[in-house]
């Protein structure tokens, strides 16, 4: 087993929870750490080079997302970008009112972050989405109130792929009061889709290096000029006094190159991986009974395909599809550190049961059509052994207390 292991080449479908790093990008970053050290906050030449390099790629960044340069803000994360879209906006004109609106199938950032902001009194209402996963435009209009001071909602969801119409719901959001701040989460789409910020309309979106081929733990966030959004943490004078801490110049350099790359490559690499995707989806489909595809069928990320099997868990197929050298994910149990089904699947309306039998495979800029056949040709075989192995089938239908509560599988 172990010997197997070692010799068969690894296929990776997991890019929407991290991609590697390409290697234009950590040829630009591996200079920074040894010889381009300064700290940019420093006068002499070295901090000069250093703010020279962080001013050269924050150019790059906004270039891919059709800002201006003084509109991109660095940060640690998207996680981070999205906390200080949502806490800076709230906070900033809380005089104005106290309503935000967002959606339920947010990234745990936003999610997260909005319960916080309930806890500090804003009033925040979470829109439902439709069975494939999309925010109603009317839905929103109807949910507009005169207090309302922001709307966050995601560019392309991270679970299911599907991707929201933001530019009509910005529209929307303007026409009711242009006052009202509208966010996006544009790390998934960033890279993957077109994602430009004057087209869409947005006064903050959010985004991060480490899901378009660049280094983890570099963000950024766009603010719109004259956008009014207070900062989070406080410190030094860095990022024009709204983002204090040294820079990551080495992160910034790689963000800004994956940025550059992603841009041009956009038009090239969407294609390549829906071409793959639909392939992908039409076998699975085809060759594994009781299996539904999750999210829009045609509005989705070009790369992502995610599925629902009856009566098995997510987990088991990702330790099943892992021995045979494929990385996915789940949003079931056990492999999200949680107990709970996934809040996108519960909001598409699937019950807590189904939903714990779901699988997201996500394409990537290397995948092949080789890669695609071996996925397709393992994944049948796998999920008919799980089921012979399950206590759950047509005969011994899904005990919804049991399975809520994961009693069965978690006596690891």
């Amino acid at each position: 087993e172990k010997e197997y292991e070692a010799h068969m080449k690894r296929i990776y479908l997991d890019n929407a929870a991290t991609t590697p790093v390409d290697e234009e990008v950590v040829k630009e970053m591996v200079p920074v750490f040894t010889e381009n050290y300064g700290n940019p906050s420093s006068i002499y030449k070295e901090g000069r080079d250093a703010k020279k390099l962080v001013e050269e790629n924050r150019a790059k960044v906004a270039d891919a997302l059709g800002a201006q340069p003084n509109e991109i803000f660095f940060t640690g994360s998207g996680t981070e970008a999205d906390n200080w879209a949502l806490k800076g906006a709230a906070r900033r004109n809380k005089k104005r009112g106290s309503h935000i609106i967002t959606s339920a199938v947010e990234h745990h950032a936003i999610l997260h972050t909005a319960q916080q902001l309930e806890k500090e009194g804003f009033d925040v209402t979470y829109l439902p989405v439709d069975e494939y996963g999309k925010v109603s435009p009317e839905d929103l209009k109807k949910a507009l109130r005169d207090d309302t001071i922001l709307v966050s909602i995601m560019m392309a969801n991270n679970e299911v792929g599907t991707i929201e119409p933001i530019k009509e719901m910005v529209e929307i959001v303007k026409e009711h009061n242009p006052r009202t701040l509208f966010h996006t989460d544009a790390v998934q789409a960033f890279g993957n889709i077109p994602v430009d910020v004057k087209d869409l309309g947005v006064d903050l979106l959010s985004v991060s290096g480490h899901k378009i081929y660049g280094p983890k733990g570099i963000g950024a966030l766009y603010i719109k000029k004259g956008t009014p959004v207070e900062n989070i943490l406080q410190g030094g004078a860095q990022e024009k006094n709204r983002r204090p801490g040294t820079e990551n110049t080495a992160s910034i350099a790689g963000f800004g190159k994956a940025a550059e790359i992603a841009k041009e490559k956009l038009p090239e690499h969407t294609e390549h991986m829906q071409k793959l995707r639909d392939k992908l989806i039409k076998g699975v489909l085809e060759t594994v009974p009781k299996s539904e595809l999750t999210g829009h069928p045609e509005d989705r990320l070009p790369g992502n395909a995610s599925f629902i099997f009856d009566y098995i868990e997510g987990e088991g197929i990702l330790l099943s599809l892992d021995l045979a050298g494929i990385a996915g994910s789940s949003g079931s149990a056990c492999t999200s550190g949680s107990l709970d089904p996934s809040h996108v699947l519960l909001a598409l309306g699937l019950p807590a049961g189904r939903a714990h039998g779901s699988l997201r495979l996500t394409l990537g800029r290397d995948t092949t059509e080789e890669d695609i056949d071996y996925v397709i040709e393992q994944l049948g075989p796998i999920v008919k052994r799980l089921r012979a192995m399950s206590p759950l089938d047509e005969a011994h239908p899904i005990d919804a207390a049991v399975y809520e509560h994961g009693d069965h599988h978690h006596h690891h």
